[in-house]
């Protein structure tokens, strides 16, 4: 009897030993879930085409909110010199004006496609004018911001230009501030880890 009452304890024990690991684990696993849904938005470019971003899977991805009329509208220089330093190895960018910061993206899309192309040369993948923060931010962004990617960590977008970049498994790996520029070392080592990984 009293070792029948012993194996049940032993018994219960590792029972409850392996819920909680569960139940450790199962939050890990949904976090993880949770970075690699970025590439799972449907867009619209700014031709006004949509667009499945999981077409981009499999690359590394930089995403960044920009404008036309902003103090730091001079790093689309350097994002068309990262895209065509490294697209050839598995680098995007893509760029989703956003008139929330200052007013300053006011242009139709046209008018937004020819600004680029005209003064940058830009040639990486533009979208659609999105809102990032607040009720009408799109859910792309609403899902960027809800994770504590660093160095920037998590929560509202500050300004035009900031960054996420994106591993190939389709995870986000890195925020970067508005003043953090496109070639800063910081970004250029966190790409180039990433295209380097397989």
């Amino acid at each position: 009897m009293v070792r029948q009452f012993g194996l049940c304890l032993l018994l219960s024990s590792f029972a409850i030993a392996n819920c909680a690991m569960l139940s450790v684990k199962a939050p890990l696993a949904m976090a993880e879930d949770s970075s690699a849904k970025a590439l799972s938005f449907k867009m619209e470019s700014l031709d006004g085409k949509p667009v499945e971003l999981k077409k981009y899977a499999g690359k590394v991805v930089l995403i960044v909110n920009v404008a036309s009329q902003c103090g730091l509208t001079g790093q689309y220089q350097g994002l068309q010199k990262i895209f065509e330093q490294y697209k050839d190895k598995g680098l995007v960018v893509l760029g989703f004006p956003c008139n929330q910061f200052g007013k300053q993206e006011p242009g139709t899309s046209q008018e937004i496609s020819e600004f680029c192309k005209k003064n940058y040369g830009v040639t990486f993948d533009m979208f659609q004018k999105v809102d990032v923060n607040g009720d009408q931010a799109c859910e792309l962004y609403r899902h960027l911001t809800s994770l504590d990617a660093q160095p920037k960590g998590k929560g509202k977008i500050s300004w035009n230009f900031e960054k996420f970049l994106i591993n190939r498994k389709g995870e986000v790996v890195a925020r970067f501030t508005p003043q953090t520029e496109p070639e800063d070392k910081q970004i250029l080592a966190a790409i180039e880890k990433e295209l380097a990984a397989k």
